[in-house]
């Protein structure tokens, strides 16, 4: 991206000024490197969204940010129902919920290098991963209509997990406002028999082990300790999410002039708040993060039957669980007033400050976890939400180390035998069904995980807290 086009306000911080149709201004919040490294594309879909009807405040960009359908991936964006505004499938992404769960195990490295080999093949084995894969699970109709009405609170009253998880998990586990009803058939029968399942593309279950504390009150609040092991689930709300993005998406487009609508970019197809579509669109988006919920707290049980074998003396409690494909209907200041809007976050992560009433209280003093996701061998992080946050882009964060390279440009620069291989050297064992697919994963494909959550601390979006680095990994 040219700087030319852009006014530094601070370190990390870069103004889009408001020009032709644009309605607010952008905003960036990345390192001059991040910046000057991002595609044209960014910048573009970034304006685009400016335009928009009803946004407010700014269009947002975040450190990791790349070009996708529409909206950047990474990009946050705010909208007023009553002044016109809008809700797009393509700024909630087609993996809608798609997220993040990390989990206390009580263990240390070395408890995990004596079982290792043991440890990956025992995940690999229950864990269903890869591109259409299925689980054990099968839901009828009415369990089907079931869980995307309960989300994970519906998983643990089935015995999948317990209550004291739902304490950890946005919204305590359950989307309200869901409606099953406006999910197609062929959604759903994508998704009957998908629960319990990681998925593929860049979706994993990692083991990880603390291998550095950068801020000791807030890390201890989380329960994090140098040496402590951990692990992370990364996945979303599976062929489900992706029918009703792909099923909306042509609704929006087809419907636009009927809105009145001129949209800068085709993919920025969208219906207004408070129109019958718009309300659709809403009532099965949330009903999706109620799949992606309640498919991350199966996950969990079956990763805790895991333990129970090859590591008895674990206690898989979950820190958080946060999803980065959502758009929610929130409480923000604007202008000095209190307003309702409708944040879509794509590739981006809710980041409540301190004191934030919907935190669990064993976490508000200190803010939210905002869970960042790696790529394969580069480590993850923990960090935690700011009270600036708010003001620069209604609390919101990165999600991960965001692409650097397409999947096709990855395959052809890497073979994923040699990838694992390698990993494997460094003392990292990675398990998938499909070679391809850690091709097009290879850790180098990503930007540098270290220099977005440095870029994302310094703007003031998130406060680093803790990082995270591999020891097992099984990916779809």
């Amino acid at each position: 991206m040219e700087l030319n086009l852009l006014k530094q306000l601070g370190p990390c911080v870069w103004e889009i000024p408001m020009r032709g149709k644009m309605r607010v201004p952008g905003m960036i919040y990345a390192s001059k490197e991040l910046v000057q490294a991002m595609d044209h594309k960014v910048y573009e879909q970034a304006v685009n969204v400016a335009m928009l009807p009803g946004i407010v405040g700014a269009s947002c960009v975040m450190p990791d940010a790349h070009w996708g359908y529409g909206f950047p991936i990474g990009g946050v964006a705010a909208f007023d129902a009553d002044a016109g505004g809008v809700v797009s499938a393509g700024g909630v992404g087609f993996d809608v919920s798609c997220g993040v769960r990390c989990l206390h195990t009580g263990l240390r490295r070395a408890h995990i290098m004596a079982v290792q080999h043991a440890l990956v093949e025992a995940l690999f084995a229950h864990i269903p991963a890869g591109l259409g894969s299925t689980g054990a699970i099968r839901l009828n109709s009415a369990q089907m209509d079931a869980m995307l009405s309960g989300g994970a609170k519906w998983a643990v009253e089935r015995g999948w997990g317990t209550s004291a998880d739902l304490e950890r998990v946005e919204e305590q586990g359950q989307m309200l406002h869901a409606k099953p009803k406006y999910v197609s058939e062929q959604a759903k029968k994508r998704q009957r028999e998908e629960m319990g399942t990681l998925g593929s593309g860049n979706h994993y279950l990692e083991v990880q082990e603390v291998t550095a504390v950068f801020d000791d009150a807030i890390a201890s609040a989380y329960g994090l300790h140098l040496g402590d092991v951990v692990l992370m689930i990364h996945c979303g709300s599976r062929g489900l999410g992706h029918q009703i993005g792909t099923e909306f998406l042509r609704r929006m487009v087809e419907a636009a002039p009927s809105h009145g609508l001129i949209l800068p970019d085709r993919e920025l197809a969208c219906a207004p708040i408070h129109s019958d579509l718009g309300q659709e669109y809403l009532g099965a988006m949330r009903a999706a993060i109620n799949c992606a919920l309640a498919n991350r707290q199966i996950l969990t049980q079956l990763v805790r039957e895991v333990f129970a074998k090859v590591l008895p003396t674990a206690h898989l409690q979950v820190l958080y669980d946060v999803s980065h494909n959502t758009c929610k209907l929130e409480t923000h200041q604007v202008d000095g007033h209190r307003r309702e809007l409708y944040v879509h976050r794509k590739g981006a992560t809710r980041a409540w400050g301190p004191g934030h009433p919907e935190l669990p209280p064993a976490l508000r003093t200190s803010g939210q976890p905002v869970l960042i996701g790696g790529s394969m061998g580069t480590g993850s992080y923990v960090l935690a939400g700011t009270s600036a946050s708010e003001s620069l882009a209604f609390s919101s964060a990165c999600h991960g180390a965001g692409r650097a390279m397409s999947r096709h440009q990855a395959l052809k620069t890497w073979n994923g035998r040699t990838v694992i291989d390698e990993l494997a050297q460094r003392g990292i064992l990675v398990r998938s069904p499909s070679m391809r697919g850690v091709a097009e994963e290879a850790p180098d494909a990503y930007k540098d995980v270290n220099a977005v959550v440095d870029a994302a601390d310094a703007a003031g979006l998130a406060r680093k807290v803790a990082r995270l680095v591999p020891l097992v990994c099984v990916k779809g």
